[in-house]
């Protein structure tokens, strides 16, 4: 089973559509969104529109959560006073311009998806944005292994796909029992590993009786990035986001 995931599109329609075409030329069996369609860049309703119209199966993000509830919160973290009030100028633009039915549409999402494969559904697949405990909790790269295999447990899943810090990793955990895998799928529209192509992964998933074979590529994507720049700097968004574009948010 060959399946594509991508997340952290945040309304950046020429990284999302870069990434359609590179995922429709490697043609997977099933594409998942693991959500956060919206934020950050000038084409929340085109970004909405695209995935409704492929019918990609898609999880909510905090941000689509909260521009889902019309909130003035997208349940983000920021480090400083500045980011703060430019995550604040980025939500209420959205807000402003997002339709009334694409914000019906993000309010309905699930919050994950589960995918039971092979004979008697042996190899379980939890998609989430977050984590399984949080639609905003951030999961590292260097969180502790006794962290991930709690999570794993709580969540009785061989593998799990999120997204949310923008940092695309993948970590394999052994048990006695068990073989766990760990997916972050980066950032389709908003890198933050300071490679500003859009990042999807491509995930080949056999079952075994005892553990699934997996493989796991980060497929990067080169986009205009330029021209996404300069879109954010002409519209009400900070121009600090399209700096953050030019450098993958580094």
């Amino acid at each position: 089973m060959r399946i594509a995931l991508f997340s952290d599109i945040h309304a950046n329609l020429p990284a999302l559509q870069a990434v359609l075409h590179s995922i429709d030329a490697h043609r997977p069996d099933q594409v998942f969104c693991l959500g956060d369609l919206v934020g950050y860049a000038p084409w929340p309703n085109e970004v909405v529109a695209e995935i409704r119209r492929r019918n990609i199966a898609t999880i909510a993000g905090n941000y689509d959560e909260g521009v889902g509830l019309n909130s003035d919160d997208c349940g983000c973290a920021y480090q400083t006073d500045d980011d703060k009030a430019r995550g604040d100028r980025s939500i209420a633009y959205t807000n402003e311009v997002i339709t009334d039915d694409h914000r019906r549409w993000l309010n309905a999402l699930p919050r994950h998806i589960r995918l039971e494969l092979g004979p008697g559904a042996n190899t379980s697949i939890l998609l989430v944005h977050g984590s399984p405990r949080r639609i905003n909790e951030y999961l590292f790269e260097d969180r502790r292994e006794k962290s991930f295999l709690r999570l794993f447990e709580a969540a009785d899943a061989d593998l799990m796909a999120f997204g949310h810090t923008h940092k695309p990793f993948h970590r394999v955990f052994e048990t006695d029992h068990r073989v766990h895998h760990a997916i972050n799928t980066g950032s389709v529209g908003k890198p933050k590993d300071g490679d500003p192509r859009a990042c999807w992964v491509l995930l080949d998933v056999e079952p075994g009786e005892n553990r699934p074979e997996v493989s796991v590529e980060f497929i990067r994507v080169a986009y205009d990035v330029e021209a996404a720049a300069r879109a954010v700097e002409q519209s009400p968004l900070p121009d600090a986001f399209a700096d953050m574009l030019r450098t993958g948010g580094a």
